[in-house]
């Protein structure tokens, strides 16, 4: 019988993975980089406050500007906000690829362990516009959602390019521009989001809490 890796030995809950992909460009410096740091901090310890889903929630971080991995998967409890550092272009597209490669073989690795995993997301944040080549990752985005692989959101900072990132996320659930820079609210949401997907079971559909901190923009 194989034996698993230490980490679901000890904790071998099924798990809610989520990709925080986020900008640091260049145009990000100042108050902006500092309140989405505060906000990955509001995300941890408000998801703390639930048992199960500090078991069950795993994050990992990738920046882009350039792109680089922050903090690979680990659970929220064991997670160490991070000092984000503004820095260079806007290539979401080499993100999004590199992303959606980080997350395949997180995945892998559920399953040669044994875990079941829910649904995993991938939250992009950003304040810009791509540098970089994006379509060929747009439409990996709408496969990906088409087969339910993963659910792809998309926020916008004031100043983002809005128009290119309804282009990039499923046209089903279209990407929200953030009121201000609070993303303290917008993080609460995505842990209340975790906490009600760790309580679900696996594959099971469910409604997610409203939306109150970002508008659809037309």
């Amino acid at each position: 019988m194989p034996v698993g890796l230490p980490e679901f030995v000890e904790n071998p809950e099924n798990r809610c993975p989520v990709i925080l992909l986020l900008d640091t460009s260049n145009s990000m410096a100042g108050e902006p980089i500092q309140e989405l740091s505060r906000g990955v901090e509001v995300f941890k310890q408000d998801t703390l406050k639930d048992s199960k889903a500090a078991l069950s929630v795993e994050v990992a971080i990738v920046a882009f500007g350039p792109v680089r991995l922050v903090q690979d998967f680990t659970t929220i409890d064991q997670l160490t906000p991070p000092e984000l550092v503004a820095d260079g272009l806007t290539p979401m597209g080499e993100a999004i690829d590199y992303s959606l490669a980080l997350l395949e073989a997180r995945k892998e690795t559920y399953k040669e362990n044994g875990i079941q995993y829910y649904r995993p997301w991938i939250f992009l944040i950003t304040d810009g516009a791509p540098t970089d080549g994006w379509q060929g990752a747009a439409e990996k985005i709408r496969a990906g959602e088409a087969a339910r692989k993963f659910c792809f959101f998309a926020v916008g900072v004031e100043g983002a390019d809005m128009k290119t990132l309804s282009q990039i996320a499923p046209a089903e659930r279209p990407p929200l521009l953030l009121k201000g820079l609070d993303f303290s609210p917008m993080f609460v949401w995505l842990s209340t989001s975790m906490k009600r997907v760790s309580s679900s079971k696996v594959g099971e559909a469910l409604a997610l809490p409203p939306v109150e901190w970002g508008q659809i923009t037309t």
